[in-house]
């Protein structure tokens, strides 16, 4: 995509406002849009004061930030969106808001210009459903926040023209980002391989067996995240998180994998939101003293590695139904939500078998298919494989 292609970002919010930013570094005069009365030309104006910025610490010259500043304009509504040749929508995460925008998007819009969603957990094929020409929309995922999280998610639906995929991760690449081909399914990949993270986590804490300190120290030190569950969870915000996850599950038509826990919905009905209102799993107003986690190294390994053959297995059955293939899913993970490692390669490290001993023994213990082993899984410790050979 040349430079002087025009771009055009729908939703004035943190993540279109990313978005937009990306687009203006990366060369492109971005029309920035949103219908709340002001709040693309306050947007714009953050932006600019961000690239200020950057520019005052060195990560661009003055003169590029002035530039990519000045490539960025506010509009209002949907009929100043005629010239651009791509189009991305970063709305509300409603599958009826963003139909009826993307019906509205195809009377404006060029018959070349391509229409690409920013949804993390919808299907890209229900919201090219609404439009006449389906073949020309895509997903287009990217993480919070944009300008710094290098993966997006490319997601053709059923309808998609073949090698729109393929042109969509030339021009992400050319806007410094690593792209990542997968299939229109609940989650992609990130959304739908992460789940364990917080939902083991939570199921431990429900239990008893551990409390929330001391998963997230287990998860810190043993595991090397960068932050733990409950952590990741303030800062994400409790109801986008729990969101998500009962997006995923319902999408999964209840598959117990991905059932949501009644702990995080009581933090939602509460207010305890995390970070954004102050109170979470944890206190982060500063009055309160943060609670201190067991050093007892047993608990800790296992608290760990429970989440991680979860995580894994997670892994496991998107290769075995072709989500993505084995480098998009260790690209997506590492670069996504900077695990530490991707985590088919962590499952080789620490033993297939070992990895399908602990999910079979969770499984007999609970008598529950959320343990159950993924098809893959089992056939490599069959053969005696591993995922990369």
């Amino acid at each position: 995509m040349e430079s002087s292609m025009n771009v055009a970002v729908i939703g004035a919010g943190a993540m279109g406002s990313g978005i937009a930013q990306v687009a203006a570094q990366a060369g492109h005069s971005v029309l920035l849009m949103d219908a709340r009365p002001g709040a693309a030309q306050r947007a714009v104006d953050a932006i600019r004061e961000t690239l200020n910025k950057l520019a005052e610490k060195g990560r661009l010259t003055p003169t590029e930030a002035a530039e990519a500043g000045a490539r960025l304009q506010a509009v209002g509504a949907v009929t100043e969106l005629a010239g651009p040749g791509l189009v991305i929508e970063a709305i509300v995460e409603d599958l009826s808001a963003k139909r009826e925008l993307f019906t509205r998007l195809e009377s404006v819009v060029d018959p070349d210009c391509v229409l690409a969603t920013n949804t993390s957990s919808l299907s890209v094929t229900a919201i090219a459903g609404a439009c006449a020409h389906p073949e020309r929309v895509i997903g287009l995922h990217f993480f919070n926040p944009a300008p710094l999280m290098p993966l997006v998610e490319v997601v053709p639906g059923l309808a998609t023209a073949p090698g729109l995929a393929e042109r969509c991760g030339l021009w992400m690449g050319r806007w410094s980002k690593v792209p990542v081909v997968c299939k229109d399914t609940p989650g992609f990949i990130v959304n739908r391989v992460a789940r364990p993270f917080y939902g083991e986590a939570l199921r431990i804490l429900e239990e008893g067996l551990a409390d929330m300190a001391t998963i997230d120290h287990a998860m810190r030190t043993v595991g090397g995240f960068r932050m733990g569950p409950f952590e990741l969870m303030d800062l994400i915000g409790n109801d986008v998180n729990f969101a998500v996850t009962r997006s995923v599950f319902e999408a999964f038509f209840f598959d117990p994998r991905y059932r949501p826990s009644l702990t995080q919905q009581r933090q939602v009905e509460s207010g305890r939101l995390g970070r954004k209102t102050g109170r979470g799993y944890y206190d982060h107003t500063g009055t309160t003293t943060p609670p201190i986690p067991k050093n007892d190294p047993e608990l800790l390994d296992m608290v760990f590695l429970r989440i991680l053959v979860m995580l894994i297995n997670e892994a496991a059955d998107a290769l075995y139904l072709g989500i993505a293939d084995r480098a998009a899913l260790e690209l997506a993970m590492t670069k996504g939500v900077n695990y530490p490692k991707g985590l088919l390669g962590w499952a080789d490290e620490i033993g297939l078998d070992r990895c399908l001993s602990m999910l079979q023994g969770l499984q007999t213990e609970y008598g529950e298919d959320r343990y159950r082993p993924s098809p893959l899984l089992r056939r490599l410790v069959r053969e005696g494989r591993t995922f990369h050979g």
